[in-house]
């Protein structure tokens, strides 16, 4: 009988969540701990980190897991990458519920660039407009930029201030739609936006907005992983689940 492990935060998790709970498979879904509200889930939760891959795999033998499903945000490159090593000395089945990446398209401007500092290094100029759609972990990153105004949008309204001198913080859980994010950037002028290439259609909304009022894009590109396999839909787990997910894989 199959037990298993969803390393989740992430929409596409909660769907697999939900769809788990329907065929009454025996799984829990793993938080980070990073949102202090999260989603009422159909299946067991925990919520903290492992610590590391040692604790991981102490975790995965512990309670008997078979399979390990990362549907971790694709920039969760440590623990995707934990998750990787773990599975193999652990003999237990892996695969990867991820998005694809965006790619660009017609009237979109980007520039790429490889992490978060890269993105603060790319804003030296002067003073501008800036939407940081990062999430509030990043935030302080760009504090080395002091010159601009930001507008930030967070899902949890932060327990400490963020450290950037000219902000402006709006607390909002989504779905967003294209509509809602080009009024939100167009009310407070927005000339630039920074984000991460998140992928998926969820998070896509600020591309369209930006895209639609001619702003250029700083994209962060997504981290390196190890090996994996991946998969872009939950029906695809569970075709995996019922049709020779292997340990070890």
């Amino acid at each position: 009988m199959s037990n298993i492990l969803v390393l989740g935060g992430t929409t596409e998790a909660s769907a697999l969540a939900a769809m788990l709970a329907g065929r009454g498979d025996a799984a829990v879904l793993s938080y980070a701990g990073r949102v202090a509200n999260p989603k009422v889930q159909p299946i067991p939760v925990r919520v903290g980190g492992f610590g590391g891959v040692e604790g991981l795999v102490a975790y995965l033998r512990a309670h008997g897991v078979t399979h390990l499903v990362d549907a971790t945000h694709p920039f969760a490159a440590r623990m995707s990458a934990n998750a990787v090593m773990a599975a193999a000395r652990a003999k237990v089945a892996h695969i990867a519920l991820t998005r694809p990446a965006w790619v660009l398209g017609p009237g979109d401007r980007w520039t790429r660039v490889t992490d978060i500092e890269d993105a603060a290094a790319a804003l030296a100029g002067p003073a501008r407009r800036v939407m940081l759609a990062l999430g509030r972990m990043h935030v302080d990153a760009f504090a080395v930029q002091p010159q601009h105004e930001y507008l930030l949008r967070f899902v949890d309204a932060p327990e400490q201030t963020p450290g950037l001198p000219r902000h402006h913080l709006v607390v909002d859980r989504g779905p967003f739609d294209v509509d809602g994010d080009r009024r939100l950037m167009a009310a407070h002028g927005i000339e630039l936006v920074v984000c991460k290439n998140a992928g998926g259609m969820g998070a896509q909304a600020k591309l369209g907005a930006a895209r639609a009022l001619g702003l250029r894009m700083i994209m962060i590109d997504r981290p390196a992983l190890p090996a994996r396999l991946e998969v872009h839909a939950a029906e695809d787990v569970l075709h995996w689940l019922d049709h020779g997910a292997d340990r070890g894989v």
